[in-house]
């Protein structure tokens, strides 16, 4: 069946965009786009590349070759993913020689024999090897919030959830990605709807992506399943709107990165034995996104259960139980989740506005910033309130006051403006304003008064984030900061 194939996604080169114009291009938009330029210096591209730019797999082998990883079988559908099995890197290398010298390129090629195209995903290269640098993470993709939330606390505050599986409970999602010509990932959406970013650091992929608008069209009558592989013979009558599909067509080179906004569908082959670097991550920009996700798997993992609800004596908390094992965190997880980045971009405000005086407007980079991160987590905050899971004692408390004295909290805080700073830096390198450094006082926030500072429903956090926002713009510079 062929594909209906419509444009390419845009190129362009990274060293000539600000941060402001990517965020109005692409991340506001939730659009695609290919970055180059971006990648000069990164010792990934060449302790791990030949002088003939293939992967340096005895480099790789000899210095990593010991680590455990997640390999995907390609020719193997296991649900709706390929089946994955756990080796060495150097067992995965081996393989990758062994079969590479075997001419195939096409996991249908391989049926019958023994070996099948192996691709190396989901390596956690950086917790395993922080103190190698393989690359810098581009600026643009700088205001990560899940990764940096991941450095600092887990994902999930259930013991008895985050030990049912050790992915749950997942260190990072930066990963590195290996492959020899042929492999390939079948359609998907990326985990929580995250925004991601590939890098190539040697070889090419073909990517096939479709837009949010779109992705009903590779789902059965029922939007319970999706197409598996697009390139396959897709039955009409179970996927009834695949045809219609408009797909993006992007060829990735060496050096080049790509950048999948939120709730896109991807397939991804490819085309040359290729090393990427590739992370998953959200922030303001995309919070709506997690949320929409989250409230979706729930209803999903409600209706699974119904049947045993009048048997079970905490059905919410087994729905909660279980949408954190199928998708990774929960509506409590979130939760807390925003209401720690809330409570850290209060402070970042705080300390802005506090050094700046006066001289802070609405306008300014620095303070819309902010402003925008915490409007949007209000308007997720919102969009909570209804859920049953916050409704009388839902047994979550945060307290403003303890979350300021948790160390994980002012590591947090720290790693958040290191990143803000190289923003600010970045949107004031053409300025006059003021560009000493922005002193962080943790202490900032302790003027809350105490009928703001417990946090244990989205009404709570709405209130916290009004009654702070709206006080720093009286106490210090009579600024009117509106969260729209």
């Amino acid at each position: 069946m062929g594909l209906n194939i419509e444009g390419q996604i845009e190129k362009v080169n990274g060293k000539e965009l600000s941060y402001e114009e990517f965020v109005e291009r692409y991340l506001e938009k939730n659009q695609p786009v290919v970055l180059t330029g971006l990648m000069d210096g990164w010792r990934a591209c060449s302790d791990w590349v030949t002088v003939d730019g293939q992967p340096n797999l005895h480099f790789i082998s000899s210095h990593f070759g010991k680590s455990k990883v997640q390999v995907a079988d390609c020719g193997r559908r296991e649900f709706t993913d390929q089946k994955r099995v756990e080796m060495s890197v150097s067992e995965f290398i081996r393989n990758w020689i062994q079969f590479s010298s075997k001419e195939y390129s096409n996991p249908s090629n391989c049926e019958g024999d023994d070996q099948s195209l192996l691709y190396l995903k989901d390596w956690h290269f950086v917790k395993e090897y922080p103190e190698y640098a393989a690359y810098t993470t581009p600026l643009f993709f700088c205001d990560d919030w899940l990764n940096l939330y991941l450095d600092s606390y887990n994902m999930h505050m259930d013991p008895d959830t985050s030990q049912v599986k050790n992915e749950i409970n997942c260190s990072d999602y930066r990963f590195v990605y290996m492959g020899s010509k042929g492999t390939w990932t079948p359609l998907h959406a990326d985990v929580f709807r995250s925004y991601s970013w590939s890098a190539n650091v040697c070889g090419k992929k073909k990517w096939l992506l479709l837009s949010p608008s779109q992705c009903h069209l590779v789902f059965d009558k029922h939007m319970k399943s999706s197409v598996y592989d697009i390139f396959d013979d897709v039955s009409e009558s179970k996927f009834p709107g695949f045809k219609k599909a408009i797909w993006l067509e992007c060829i990735q080179e060496q050096n080049e990165i790509i950048f999948v906004p939120s709730g896109w569908y991807h397939q991804v082959h490819n085309m040359e034995d290729t090393i990427s670097i590739n992370h998953n991550w959200f922030n303001a920009y995309n919070l709506s996104w997690v949320w929409k996700l989250l409230l979706k798997d729930y209803n999903e993992a409600k209706e699974y259960i119904e049947d045993i609800r009048d048997i079970c004596d905490d059905f919410e908390g087994l729905c909660q139980r279980n949408l954190a094992v199928n998708t990774g965190m929960n509506f409590s997880d979130f939760f807390t989740f925003i209401t720690r980045f809330s409570i850290a971009n209060l402070i970042q405000l705080h300390s802005l506005v506090k050094d700046y005086g006066k001289h802070i407007y609405d306008s300014s980079s620095a303070t819309h910033h902010l402003i925008s991160n915490l409007t949007s987590i209000k308007k997720v905050a919102l969009n909570m309130k209804s859920m049953e899971s916050f409704s009388g004692n839902s047994g979550l408390l945060l307290d403003v006051t303890e979350v300021l004295e948790e160390p994980d909290f002012m590591k947090l805080c720290l790693a958040l403006d290191r990143i803000y700073g190289i923003l600010r830096d970045e949107q004031w390198k053409h300025s006059s304003d003021r560009k000493e450094t922005m002193k962080l006082d943790f202490g900032d926030l302790y003027f809350i008064e105490d009928s703001c500072c417990k946090v244990s429903c989205p009404n709570d956090l709405i209130r916290l984030i009004t009654y702070v926002v709206t006080n720093l713009g009286t106490k210090f510079s009579n600024a009117n900061f509106s969260l729209t």
